[in-house]
């Protein structure tokens, strides 16, 4: 997405961009069509409540606590949270793998508890 004034050489400038195809319109290789303020504002609005959401959600686990692997090479292991990261939202879990303690970097979607 884009906000310019498309006037002069601009849409030749940015069609001249790598990765750049074309502009999106009602015909191939017509004029842009730009977006009403109602689907800007639509757009935005998602993006910040989505924003919202994630940081109103509480921490589901606590340090000590035993959980289970759901999800990636470790899955079906046993383990106990040793630090919380609130904000990459990801566990510290030390599990057991060949009786060897290991310590494995997981996100909270990837544990349950047991």
């Amino acid at each position: 997405m884009i906000e310019a004034n498309l006037v002069g050489e601009i849409p030749h400038i940015i069609k001249s961009i790598t990765s750049v195809i074309g502009f999106l319109g009602e015909v191939k290789g017509g004029d842009p069509v730009p977006l009403r303020m109602s689907e800007v504002n639509r757009m935005l609005g998602k993006v910040d409540e989505l924003a919202v959401n994630v940081d109103s959600q509480n921490i589901p686990y606590n340090i000590g606590e035993t959980i289970k692997v759901i999800d990636g090479p470790f899955n079906g292991f046993n383990g106990t949270i040793e630090k919380i990261n609130e904000d990459k939202r990801k566990l510290e879990v030390m599990v057991k793998i060949f009786g060897r303690k290991t310590p494995l970097e997981l996100a909270f979607m990837q544990v349950e508890k047991v």
